[in-house]
């Protein structure tokens, strides 16, 4: 079984005091719905978690039911941090779940075609993301505004969501992580020693993080 575990539960700070971009309206849709649509419509994905914010939970439960998710599994409030909401949704999952598929709520131009690349790699690797090649040039900055040197960005991978992990190796990697803070669920594989496969991204996926990204989103989903 495949479950796909859908994170909506950050604090959206730069969006402003009191706003849960997850359920800002994107066009004529919630902007998590986006996302649990992706899901739904992809044959590869057996069930569906949700993890949302706690003053999220019926909000969350009314959309499901509106925008028929037929695959839903559970709706389950998240933690004060990312890799909390994860550990929740990684919980609620079936036992029967052998591959895990985890996406931000927030990055609602994912495509289900993606989430299958995603799936069928993962049947393969231990743990697989997508991600897009740095085409900027980037600099590292130690401390205040001062360049410390430029980076080789033709090594350089700009990270994205869904990421597919075999369940049994990320539940273990997320035992053994001890207490330390992670951006991302391949971090947390990567720490306990395994590899993880990239997957190159050629459709516009980014998170939504400000007004003027909604704005995009937008665009490009009417």
């Amino acid at each position: 079984m495949t479950t796909a575990i859908i994170v909506a539960a950050g604090k959206s700070e730069r969006m402003g005091a009191g706003t849960d971009k997850a359920f800002l309206s994107l066009v004529n849709k919630p902007v998590v719905a986006w996302s649990l649509l992706a899901f739904e419509r992809c044959p590869d994905i057996d069930q569906i978690v949700l993890v949302v914010r706690k003053d999220q939970l019926v909000a969350a439960k009314a959309a499901v039911k509106m925008f028929g998710i037929s695959k839903l599994h559970a709706i389950v409030s998240g933690g004060a941090k990312r890799q909390e909401s994860v550990k929740a949704g990684l919980a609620a999952c079936d036992l029967d779940t052998r591959y895990v598929i985890v996406h931000d709520g927030a990055r609602p131009c994912v495509k289900s075609d993606l989430v299958s690349e995603v799936v069928k790699a993962v049947k393969r690797f231990p743990a697989v993301t997508v991600g897009k090649r740095m085409t900027d040039t980037v600099k590292r900055v130690e401390k205040g505004t001062v360049v410390a040197e430029t980076l080789d960005r033709d090594k350089l991978w700009s990270v994205q969501t869904p990421q597919g992990f075999q369940a049994k190796v990320l539940r273990a990697a997320y035992k053994a992580l001890e207490g330390r803070d992670v951006t991302d669920d391949c971090q947390v594989v990567e720490l306990s020693g395994e590899q993880v496969k990239i997957i190159e991204s050629r459709e516009p996926n980014f998170k939504i993080t400000t007004v003027e990204d909604l704005q995009i989103a937008g665009a490009l989903l009417k």
